[in-house]
């Protein structure tokens, strides 16, 4: 599923960016008709549960299944080892065709830290660089502005192409979705559409747009999915283990 409503946390989830991720997040979906939990392979935990669920209720759920989830986790870090945190030094954006190197530029009685381009192939973070936390939080803000002036006109020409509207682009750091499609025309994209490959950017755009007309996943939807994407099966798999191609700094899965 790429789409996703409305996050709010359940446990702490505010480690520092040197630990490894822990804590749970709830989704409240309204498709959801009952509770279920999903382990991410860097160890999100989430939680998706219909509208109007009780805490107490998502509480008990969640202990219920506790053994289970710790379980999941260590399969996971057996498998794949956590990636050690580090401020980038580059960063790749296959989405876009990118590639810019990062400098830090320390400065004293600064409080927060500052991103901005400096020509075509670098980025410069100015301020109060040695908190990674500010930093990360830099960077985060740049991929949003740089995603939202890449997508908003491929969008544009994709809704124009496929006949299916939204009334308005959204784009941000999405925890454990990269896109959505509200009923009221907000399609949202996550800036981390950035570090994948271009054909999975498209395939994303399409599938939300599809969204315009079946707010579903039902064989209507896929059907009108197919018409614009034939390949959209083998695209979609691939998508839903593109978490990998996300580094570790920007904390997302």
């Amino acid at each position: 599923m790429h789409s996703a409503a409305q996050q709010i946390p359940l446990f702490d989830d505010t480690a520092e960016p040197e630990a490894e991720p822990s804590g749970f997040r709830v989704r409240v979906s309204g498709r959801a008709r009952r509770l279920s939990i999903k382990v991410y392979p860097r160890g999100t935990v989430e939680v998706v549960v219909p509208r109007r669920t009780r805490a107490r209720d998502v509480r008990a759920f969640v202990e219920e299944h506790r053994e289970w989830i710790r379980a999941t986790r260590a399969s996971f870090a057996a498998l794949h080892p956590p990636e050690p945190f580090r401020l980038p030094q580059r960063v790749v954006l296959p989405g876009i065709g990118r590639t810019f190197a990062v400098r830090y530029e320390p400065r004293s009685g600064e409080t927060g830290v500052a991103c901005r381009a400096r020509g075509e192939e670098e980025i410069v973070l100015t301020g109060r660089t040695g908190d990674a936390r500010l930093c990360v939080e830099a960077l985060k803000r740049w991929l949003a502005r740089v995603a939202k002036e890449a997508f908003a006109p491929r969008l544009r020409l994709l809704a124009a192409t496929t006949g299916n509207s939204y009334k308005r682009l959204r784009v941000a750091g999405q925890k454990t979705c990269w896109g959505s499609h509200s009923g009221t025309g907000t399609l949202s994209l996550n800036y981390c559409l950035l570090f994948l490959e271009p054909a999975l950017v498209r395939y994303l755009m399409i599938h939300e747009l599809c969204h315009a007309r079946h707010m579903n996943h039902s064989r209507r939807f896929w059907a009108l999915v197919r018409r614009f994407e034939p390949d959209y099966r083998r695209l979609d798999r691939q998508l839903a283990e593109s978490w990998r191609d996300i580094p570790a700094w920007v904390g997302i899965y």
